[in-house]
Protein backbone atom coordinates (compact mmCIF):
# COMPACT_ATOMS: atom_id res chain seq x y z
CA UNK A 1 0.00 0.00 0.00
CA UNK A 2 1.21 3.36 -0.62
CA UNK A 3 1.47 6.58 2.42
CA UNK A 4 -2.45 7.35 3.05
CA UNK A 5 -4.20 4.23 1.82
CA UNK A 6 -3.75 4.62 -2.08
CA UNK A 7 -1.70 1.79 -4.61
CA UNK A 8 1.57 2.54 -5.63
CA UNK A 9 1.81 3.91 -9.09
CA UNK A 10 3.09 1.68 -12.05
CA UNK A 11 6.41 2.73 -13.56
CA UNK A 12 5.99 3.59 -17.14
CA UNK A 13 7.91 1.82 -19.58
CA UNK A 14 10.15 3.50 -21.26
CA UNK A 15 10.26 2.24 -24.98
CA UNK A 16 13.35 1.24 -26.88
CA UNK A 17 13.74 2.47 -30.21
CA UNK A 18 15.77 0.30 -32.13
CA UNK A 19 18.13 2.36 -34.40
CA UNK A 20 18.76 0.99 -37.45
CA UNK A 21 20.86 2.96 -40.59
CA UNK A 22 18.89 3.36 -44.09
CA UNK A 23 20.71 2.20 -46.52
CA UNK A 24 21.80 4.43 -49.18
CA UNK A 25 21.72 7.69 -47.31
CA UNK A 26 25.66 7.36 -45.63
CA UNK A 27 26.82 9.11 -42.42
CA UNK A 28 30.25 9.82 -41.71
CA UNK A 29 32.13 10.09 -38.53
CA UNK A 30 34.42 12.90 -37.69
CA UNK A 31 37.28 11.90 -38.75
CA UNK A 32 36.34 10.62 -41.82
CA UNK A 33 33.96 14.20 -42.26
CA UNK A 34 37.39 15.57 -42.24
CA UNK A 35 38.76 13.71 -45.20
CA UNK A 36 35.12 14.63 -47.16
CA UNK A 37 35.76 18.51 -45.66
CA UNK A 38 39.39 18.41 -46.86
CA UNK A 39 38.13 17.35 -50.63
CA UNK A 40 35.13 20.09 -50.38
CA UNK A 41 37.94 22.47 -49.54
CA UNK A 42 40.53 21.97 -52.25
CA UNK A 43 38.03 21.42 -55.03
CA UNK A 44 36.21 24.55 -54.54
CA UNK A 45 39.11 25.92 -53.93
CA UNK A 46 40.48 25.16 -57.59
CA UNK A 47 37.29 25.83 -59.12
CA UNK A 48 37.05 29.13 -57.99
CA UNK A 49 40.90 29.50 -59.39
CA UNK A 50 39.67 29.12 -62.91
CA UNK A 51 36.67 31.51 -62.48
CA UNK A 52 33.71 29.55 -61.92
CA UNK A 53 31.39 31.27 -59.87
CA UNK A 54 29.08 29.30 -56.72
CA UNK A 55 25.57 28.60 -57.37
CA UNK A 56 23.14 26.45 -55.45
CA UNK A 57 20.03 25.66 -57.04
CA UNK A 58 16.58 24.44 -55.49
CA UNK A 59 16.53 20.91 -54.22
CA UNK A 60 13.08 19.65 -56.26
CA UNK A 61 12.10 20.35 -60.13
CA UNK A 62 8.73 19.32 -61.85
CA UNK A 63 8.95 15.38 -62.50
CA UNK A 64 7.89 15.92 -66.29
CA UNK A 65 11.05 17.94 -66.80
CA UNK A 66 13.69 15.22 -65.00
CA UNK A 67 11.48 12.36 -67.18
CA UNK A 68 12.32 14.49 -70.06
CA UNK A 69 16.02 14.76 -69.68
CA UNK A 70 17.35 11.68 -67.91
CA UNK A 71 16.61 8.55 -69.59
CA UNK A 72 16.08 6.07 -67.40
CA UNK A 73 15.35 9.00 -64.94
CA UNK A 74 11.64 7.55 -64.37
CA UNK A 75 13.58 4.66 -62.02
CA UNK A 76 15.39 6.77 -59.93
CA UNK A 77 13.10 10.07 -59.25
CA UNK A 78 12.40 10.19 -55.70
CA UNK A 79 9.21 11.97 -55.84
CA UNK A 80 7.88 14.83 -53.25
CA UNK A 81 4.09 14.68 -51.88
CA UNK A 82 2.46 18.15 -51.96
CA UNK A 83 0.58 18.92 -49.50
CA UNK A 84 -2.97 18.30 -49.32
CA UNK A 85 -5.43 21.17 -49.47
CA UNK A 86 -2.88 24.13 -50.72
CA UNK A 87 -4.71 24.93 -53.95
CA UNK A 88 -2.56 27.16 -54.71
CA UNK A 89 0.45 24.70 -54.36
CA UNK A 90 -0.60 21.80 -56.27
CA UNK A 91 -1.39 23.67 -59.30
CA UNK A 92 0.12 23.73 -63.12
CA UNK A 93 3.91 22.34 -63.26
CA UNK A 94 4.46 22.37 -60.01
CA UNK A 95 1.54 20.00 -58.99
CA UNK A 96 4.76 16.98 -59.22
CA UNK A 97 7.54 17.61 -57.53
CA UNK A 98 11.06 14.98 -57.68
CA UNK A 99 14.23 15.75 -55.62
CA UNK A 100 16.76 16.22 -58.44
CA UNK A 101 19.36 13.09 -59.72
CA UNK A 102 21.42 15.08 -61.05
CA UNK A 103 23.13 19.15 -61.01
CA UNK A 104 22.95 19.35 -64.54
CA UNK A 105 19.34 19.60 -65.48
CA UNK A 106 18.39 22.10 -62.77
CA UNK A 107 21.29 24.37 -64.26
CA UNK A 108 19.90 24.32 -67.15
CA UNK A 109 16.44 25.52 -66.12
CA UNK A 110 18.10 28.17 -63.47
CA UNK A 111 19.91 29.71 -66.80
CA UNK A 112 16.73 29.84 -68.48
CA UNK A 113 15.29 31.73 -65.83
CA UNK A 114 17.98 33.71 -65.24
CA UNK A 115 19.49 34.45 -68.77
CA UNK A 116 18.98 38.31 -68.97
CA UNK A 117 20.59 38.36 -65.58
CA UNK A 118 23.62 36.58 -66.84
CA UNK A 119 27.08 36.93 -67.86
CA UNK A 120 27.95 34.53 -70.55
CA UNK A 121 29.73 32.48 -71.44
CA UNK A 122 28.31 31.83 -67.86
CA UNK A 123 30.80 29.61 -65.59
CA UNK A 124 29.13 28.42 -62.80
CA UNK A 125 30.47 25.52 -59.98
CA UNK A 126 27.83 24.18 -57.67
CA UNK A 127 28.23 21.67 -54.96
CA UNK A 128 25.54 20.40 -53.46
CA UNK A 129 23.03 16.99 -52.60
CA UNK A 130 21.35 15.08 -55.00
CA UNK A 131 19.10 11.81 -54.82
CA UNK A 132 18.81 8.64 -56.77
CA UNK A 133 16.38 5.80 -55.92
CA UNK A 134 18.17 3.28 -57.09
CA UNK A 135 19.48 -0.19 -55.85
CA UNK A 136 22.29 0.99 -52.84
CA UNK A 137 25.62 -1.28 -53.25
CA UNK A 138 29.34 -0.18 -53.31
CA UNK A 139 30.44 2.85 -54.01
CA UNK A 140 26.69 4.10 -54.68
CA UNK A 141 24.08 6.09 -53.00
CA UNK A 142 20.60 7.53 -52.81
CA UNK A 143 21.59 10.69 -51.41
CA UNK A 144 25.21 12.16 -52.06
CA UNK A 145 27.33 15.37 -52.73
CA UNK A 146 28.46 16.18 -56.25
CA UNK A 147 30.76 18.63 -57.50
CA UNK A 148 30.03 20.30 -60.56
CA UNK A 149 31.17 22.93 -63.08
CA UNK A 150 29.58 24.07 -66.07
CA UNK A 151 30.35 26.55 -69.14
CA UNK A 152 27.22 27.65 -71.14
CA UNK A 153 26.61 30.61 -73.59
CA UNK A 154 24.10 31.75 -75.87
CA UNK A 155 23.85 29.98 -79.45
CA UNK A 156 27.55 28.70 -79.09
CA UNK A 157 29.92 27.32 -77.61
CA UNK A 158 33.66 27.60 -77.94
CA UNK A 159 35.14 24.07 -78.70
CA UNK A 160 38.49 24.85 -76.63
CA UNK A 161 36.04 24.89 -73.48
CA UNK A 162 35.38 21.07 -74.08
CA UNK A 163 39.37 20.92 -73.81
CA UNK A 164 39.28 22.92 -70.38
CA UNK A 165 36.93 20.38 -68.64
CA UNK A 166 38.96 17.65 -67.74
CA UNK A 167 42.36 20.15 -67.07
CA UNK A 168 40.57 21.42 -64.38
CA UNK A 169 39.03 18.80 -62.88
CA UNK A 170 43.18 16.97 -63.41
CA UNK A 171 44.22 20.10 -61.14
CA UNK A 172 41.92 19.57 -58.73
CA UNK A 173 42.29 15.77 -58.28
CA UNK A 174 46.61 16.37 -58.04
CA UNK A 175 45.95 18.19 -55.27
CA UNK A 176 43.96 15.61 -53.57
CA UNK A 177 45.16 12.52 -52.20
CA UNK A 178 43.32 10.16 -54.80
CA UNK A 179 46.94 8.90 -56.17
CA UNK A 180 47.68 7.66 -60.04
CA UNK A 181 44.03 8.47 -62.19
CA UNK A 182 43.03 8.98 -66.09
CA UNK A 183 40.33 10.96 -67.72
CA UNK A 184 39.09 9.07 -70.27
CA UNK A 185 37.34 10.88 -73.13
CA UNK A 186 35.55 10.49 -76.32
CA UNK A 187 33.01 12.69 -78.41
CA UNK A 188 29.56 11.01 -78.99
CA UNK A 189 29.71 12.30 -82.66
CA UNK A 190 32.56 9.82 -83.27
CA UNK A 191 30.35 6.41 -82.41
CA UNK A 192 27.19 7.98 -84.00
CA UNK A 193 29.03 8.85 -87.40
CA UNK A 194 30.78 5.42 -86.82
CA UNK A 195 27.40 3.23 -86.34
CA UNK A 196 25.73 5.55 -89.82
CA UNK A 197 28.51 4.71 -91.66
CA UNK A 198 28.40 0.73 -91.18
CA UNK A 199 24.14 1.19 -91.02
CA UNK A 200 23.06 1.34 -87.31
CA UNK A 201 20.60 3.34 -87.62
CA UNK A 202 19.39 3.08 -83.87
CA UNK A 203 22.45 5.29 -82.49
CA UNK A 204 21.19 5.47 -79.02
CA UNK A 205 19.77 2.34 -78.51
CA UNK A 206 23.16 1.13 -80.11
CA UNK A 207 24.97 3.36 -77.52
CA UNK A 208 23.12 2.09 -74.57
CA UNK A 209 24.65 -1.23 -74.91
CA UNK A 210 27.64 -0.78 -76.08
CA UNK A 211 28.09 1.35 -72.62
CA UNK A 212 27.62 -2.07 -70.78
CA UNK A 213 30.57 -2.92 -71.81
CA UNK A 214 32.53 -2.88 -68.86
CA UNK A 215 29.76 -4.85 -66.91
CA UNK A 216 28.80 -7.44 -69.11
CA UNK A 217 31.85 -8.04 -71.09
CA UNK A 218 31.98 -8.33 -75.39
CA UNK A 219 30.59 -11.24 -75.75
CA UNK A 220 27.04 -10.32 -74.07
CA UNK A 221 27.65 -7.11 -75.44
CA UNK A 222 27.36 -8.84 -78.94
CA UNK A 223 24.95 -10.82 -78.47
CA UNK A 224 22.50 -7.82 -77.59
CA UNK A 225 23.45 -5.93 -80.42
CA UNK A 226 22.46 -8.57 -82.90
CA UNK A 227 19.30 -9.32 -81.15
CA UNK A 228 18.89 -5.69 -81.59
CA UNK A 229 19.20 -5.82 -85.59
CA UNK A 230 22.51 -5.54 -85.77
CA UNK A 231 24.49 -8.18 -88.30
CA UNK A 232 27.28 -9.76 -86.92
CA UNK A 233 29.76 -7.94 -89.35
CA UNK A 234 27.88 -4.88 -87.65
CA UNK A 235 28.44 -5.56 -83.73
CA UNK A 236 31.96 -7.02 -84.53
CA UNK A 237 32.95 -3.13 -85.75
CA UNK A 238 31.14 -1.65 -82.97
CA UNK A 239 33.11 -3.49 -80.58
CA UNK A 240 36.50 -2.72 -82.29
CA UNK A 241 35.54 1.05 -82.42
CA UNK A 242 34.90 0.34 -78.47
CA UNK A 243 38.02 -1.12 -78.06
CA UNK A 244 40.74 1.68 -79.76
CA UNK A 245 42.22 3.89 -76.91
CA UNK A 246 45.00 6.01 -76.52
CA UNK A 247 47.21 8.59 -75.00
CA UNK A 248 47.77 10.66 -77.71
CA UNK A 249 46.85 11.18 -81.49
CA UNK A 250 47.03 7.41 -82.52
CA UNK A 251 43.64 6.60 -82.11
CA UNK A 252 42.55 8.81 -85.43
CA UNK A 253 44.46 6.57 -87.64
CA UNK A 254 43.10 3.57 -85.82
CA UNK A 255 39.36 4.54 -86.26
CA UNK A 256 40.27 5.12 -90.21
CA UNK A 257 41.91 1.58 -90.23
CA UNK A 258 38.33 -0.09 -89.89
CA UNK A 259 37.43 1.33 -93.16
CA UNK A 260 34.30 3.17 -92.34
CA UNK A 261 33.58 6.71 -93.70
CA UNK A 262 30.59 9.59 -92.64
CA UNK A 263 30.86 13.06 -92.57
CA UNK A 264 29.51 12.97 -88.31
CA UNK A 265 32.35 10.77 -87.80
CA UNK A 266 35.04 13.25 -89.23
CA UNK A 267 33.67 15.95 -87.24
CA UNK A 268 34.03 13.70 -84.12
CA UNK A 269 37.23 12.86 -84.64
CA UNK A 270 38.03 16.30 -85.45
CA UNK A 271 37.05 17.59 -81.96
CA UNK A 272 38.06 14.63 -79.55
CA UNK A 273 41.95 15.14 -81.31
CA UNK A 274 41.66 19.02 -80.64
CA UNK A 275 41.13 18.06 -76.82
CA UNK A 276 43.61 15.10 -76.53
CA UNK A 277 46.12 17.66 -78.03
CA UNK A 278 45.35 20.06 -75.58
CA UNK A 279 45.67 17.19 -72.63
CA UNK A 280 49.33 15.82 -74.46
CA UNK A 281 50.73 19.41 -73.91
CA UNK A 282 48.76 20.85 -70.48
CA UNK A 283 48.51 17.07 -68.57
CA UNK A 284 50.57 14.55 -70.36
CA UNK A 285 49.43 10.91 -70.11
CA UNK A 286 46.63 11.61 -67.86
CA UNK A 287 43.85 12.30 -70.77
CA UNK A 288 42.86 9.02 -72.90
CA UNK A 289 40.99 8.88 -75.35
CA UNK A 290 38.75 5.84 -74.86
CA UNK A 291 36.20 5.09 -77.67
CA UNK A 292 34.27 3.08 -75.49
CA UNK A 293 33.23 6.00 -73.49
CA UNK A 294 29.03 6.81 -74.03
CA UNK A 295 27.90 8.17 -71.19
CA UNK A 296 24.16 6.87 -70.55
CA UNK A 297 22.34 10.16 -70.63
CA UNK A 298 20.55 11.19 -73.53
CA UNK A 299 21.68 14.73 -73.48
CA UNK A 300 25.16 14.36 -73.86
CA UNK A 301 25.78 15.57 -77.62
CA UNK A 302 29.34 15.90 -77.86
CA UNK A 303 32.49 15.43 -75.92
CA UNK A 304 32.07 13.04 -72.90
CA UNK A 305 34.34 12.19 -70.30
CA UNK A 306 34.96 9.35 -67.57
CA UNK A 307 37.97 9.36 -64.65
CA UNK A 308 39.27 6.65 -63.05
CA UNK A 309 41.36 5.45 -60.19
CA UNK A 310 44.63 3.58 -61.35
CA UNK A 311 44.80 0.50 -59.69
CA UNK A 312 40.89 1.05 -58.48
CA UNK A 313 39.29 0.51 -61.68
CA UNK A 314 36.67 -1.70 -60.89
CA UNK A 315 35.58 1.44 -58.60
CA UNK A 316 34.06 2.20 -61.96
CA UNK A 317 33.95 6.08 -62.79
CA UNK A 318 34.42 8.73 -59.83
CA UNK A 319 33.96 12.05 -61.90
CA UNK A 320 31.78 12.34 -65.24
CA UNK A 321 30.63 14.83 -67.72
CA UNK A 322 30.41 15.49 -71.00
CA UNK A 323 28.69 18.53 -73.70
CA UNK A 324 25.41 19.12 -74.36
CA UNK A 325 23.29 21.07 -76.57
CA UNK A 326 19.92 21.37 -76.65
CA UNK A 327 19.09 20.72 -72.68
CA UNK A 328 19.12 24.28 -72.46
CA UNK A 329 16.61 26.11 -74.54
CA UNK A 330 13.43 28.60 -74.87
CA UNK A 331 12.47 27.25 -78.23
CA UNK A 332 13.98 30.82 -79.47
CA UNK A 333 17.54 30.67 -77.75
CA UNK A 334 19.33 27.47 -77.16
CA UNK A 335 22.41 27.94 -74.40
CA UNK A 336 24.59 25.31 -75.37
CA UNK A 337 27.09 23.87 -72.16
CA UNK A 338 29.53 21.19 -71.38
CA UNK A 339 30.27 20.62 -67.69
CA UNK A 340 31.85 17.75 -65.87
CA UNK A 341 31.00 16.45 -62.03
CA UNK A 342 32.40 14.57 -59.39
CA UNK A 343 30.73 11.73 -57.43
CA UNK A 344 32.29 13.57 -54.03
CA UNK A 345 30.57 11.36 -51.59
CA UNK A 346 31.03 8.02 -53.90
CA UNK A 347 35.13 9.52 -54.12
CA UNK A 348 35.75 9.63 -50.81
CA UNK A 349 33.80 6.83 -49.25
CA UNK A 350 35.59 4.52 -51.31
CA UNK A 351 38.99 5.69 -50.76
CA UNK A 352 38.28 5.87 -46.97
CA UNK A 353 37.19 2.38 -47.20
CA UNK A 354 39.18 0.61 -50.02
CA UNK A 355 42.33 2.84 -49.06
CA UNK A 356 41.87 3.72 -45.11
CA UNK A 357 42.02 7.54 -46.20
CA UNK A 358 41.55 8.94 -42.39
CA UNK A 359 42.23 12.58 -40.74
CA UNK A 360 44.88 12.87 -38.11
CA UNK A 361 42.58 13.02 -35.33
CA UNK A 362 38.18 13.65 -34.97
CA UNK A 363 38.22 17.34 -33.79
CA UNK A 364 39.54 20.24 -34.96
CA UNK A 365 40.79 21.43 -31.46
CA UNK A 366 45.01 21.38 -31.55
CA UNK A 367 44.94 22.21 -27.90
CA UNK A 368 43.17 21.39 -24.99
CA UNK A 369 43.22 23.71 -22.19
CA UNK A 370 43.40 21.51 -18.94
CA UNK A 371 41.62 23.13 -15.44
CA UNK A 372 43.05 22.91 -12.37
CA UNK A 373 39.78 23.00 -10.27
CA UNK A 374 36.34 23.97 -10.78
CA UNK A 375 36.52 27.33 -8.73
CA UNK A 376 39.46 28.22 -11.72
CA UNK A 377 37.34 26.87 -14.83
CA UNK A 378 37.07 31.04 -15.56
CA UNK A 379 41.25 31.05 -16.34
CA UNK A 380 40.83 28.10 -18.76
CA UNK A 381 37.98 29.52 -20.15
CA UNK A 382 39.94 33.01 -20.73
CA UNK A 383 42.93 30.90 -22.21
CA UNK A 384 40.47 29.12 -24.54
CA UNK A 385 38.92 32.43 -25.60
CA UNK A 386 42.67 34.06 -26.31
CA UNK A 387 44.21 31.39 -28.26
CA UNK A 388 40.41 31.09 -30.40
CA UNK A 389 41.39 34.77 -30.78
CA UNK A 390 44.11 34.37 -32.42
CA UNK A 391 42.92 31.21 -34.67
CA UNK A 392 43.90 28.62 -32.60
CA UNK A 393 41.26 26.05 -32.35
CA UNK A 394 41.02 24.74 -28.52
CA UNK A 395 38.44 23.12 -25.92
CA UNK A 396 38.84 23.49 -22.28
CA UNK A 397 38.65 20.08 -20.41
CA UNK A 398 35.03 18.85 -19.16
CA UNK A 399 36.15 18.52 -15.70
CA UNK A 400 38.89 19.06 -13.37
CA UNK A 401 40.44 15.47 -13.27
CA UNK A 402 43.66 14.66 -12.52
CA UNK A 403 45.56 16.08 -15.15
CA UNK A 404 47.25 12.81 -15.99
CA UNK A 405 43.18 11.65 -17.35
CA UNK A 406 42.91 15.59 -19.06
CA UNK A 407 46.11 14.23 -20.88
CA UNK A 408 44.33 11.35 -21.76
CA UNK A 409 41.06 12.44 -22.51
CA UNK A 410 43.17 14.67 -25.25
CA UNK A 411 44.86 11.46 -26.86
CA UNK A 412 41.69 9.78 -27.31
CA UNK A 413 40.43 12.61 -28.84
CA UNK A 414 44.11 13.37 -31.06
CA UNK A 415 44.10 16.70 -29.83
CA UNK A 416 48.13 17.31 -29.86
CA UNK A 417 48.91 19.67 -27.46
CA UNK A 418 47.33 20.42 -23.52
CA UNK A 419 47.51 23.69 -21.60
CA UNK A 420 48.22 24.25 -18.37
CA UNK A 421 47.41 27.50 -16.42
CA UNK A 422 49.56 28.73 -13.64
CA UNK A 423 52.02 25.51 -14.12
CA UNK A 424 54.65 28.05 -14.57
CA UNK A 425 57.05 29.85 -12.78
CA UNK A 426 55.75 33.02 -11.17
CA UNK A 427 52.10 31.41 -11.73
CA UNK A 428 52.59 31.40 -15.32
CA UNK A 429 51.26 28.85 -17.72
CA UNK A 430 52.91 25.62 -19.57
CA UNK A 431 51.80 23.74 -23.10
CA UNK A 432 53.10 20.29 -22.97
CA UNK A 433 53.12 18.42 -26.69
CA UNK A 434 51.70 14.74 -25.44
CA UNK A 435 53.36 13.07 -28.52
CA UNK A 436 56.67 13.93 -27.37
CA UNK A 437 56.07 14.37 -23.83
CA UNK A 438 57.88 18.08 -23.91
CA UNK A 439 56.68 20.71 -22.06
CA UNK A 440 57.63 24.68 -21.73
CA UNK A 441 56.47 27.65 -20.34
CA UNK A 442 54.34 29.34 -23.04
CA UNK A 443 52.39 32.67 -23.42
CA UNK A 444 48.75 33.30 -24.35
CA UNK A 445 49.70 36.21 -26.39
CA UNK A 446 52.69 34.90 -27.81
CA UNK A 447 52.71 30.95 -28.58
CA UNK A 448 52.73 29.98 -31.98
CA UNK A 449 50.90 26.25 -32.89
CA UNK A 450 52.87 24.71 -35.52
CA UNK A 451 50.91 24.77 -38.63
CA UNK A 452 51.07 21.14 -39.08
CA UNK A 453 48.89 20.88 -36.12
CA UNK A 454 46.31 23.87 -36.69
CA UNK A 455 43.89 21.78 -38.56
CA UNK A 456 43.39 18.13 -38.81
CA UNK A 457 45.69 16.54 -41.74
CA UNK A 458 44.65 14.06 -43.69
CA UNK A 459 46.64 10.37 -43.42
CA UNK A 460 47.10 8.13 -46.47
CA UNK A 461 48.05 4.77 -45.35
Amino acid sequence: MAPGGGNAPRAEKVRVEKVLPISGFPELLPAERFVELHFLDTIREVFELHGFAPLETRAVEPTSRLLGKGGDADKEIYGVSRLAGRSEERSGAEAELGLHFDLTVPFARYVLENAGKLAFPFRRYQIQKVWRGERPQEGRFREFTQADIDVVDVGELAPHVEAEMPLVIAEAFGRLPVGEFRIQVNNRRIPEGFYLGIGLTDVAGTLRIVDKLDKIGPEEVAAQLVAAGATDEQARLALALAEIRSTDLAFVGAVRALGVAHPTLDEGLDALAAVIAVGMERAPGVLVADLRIARGLDYYTGTVYETQLVGSEDWGSVCSGGRYDSLASDGRTTYPGVGISIGLTRLVHLLVAKRGLTASRSTPAAVLVAVVDDASRSRSDAVAAALRARGVPCEVAPTAAKFGKQIRYADRRGIPFVWFPGAGDDDGDQVKDIRSGEQADADVATWECPAADLRPSIITP
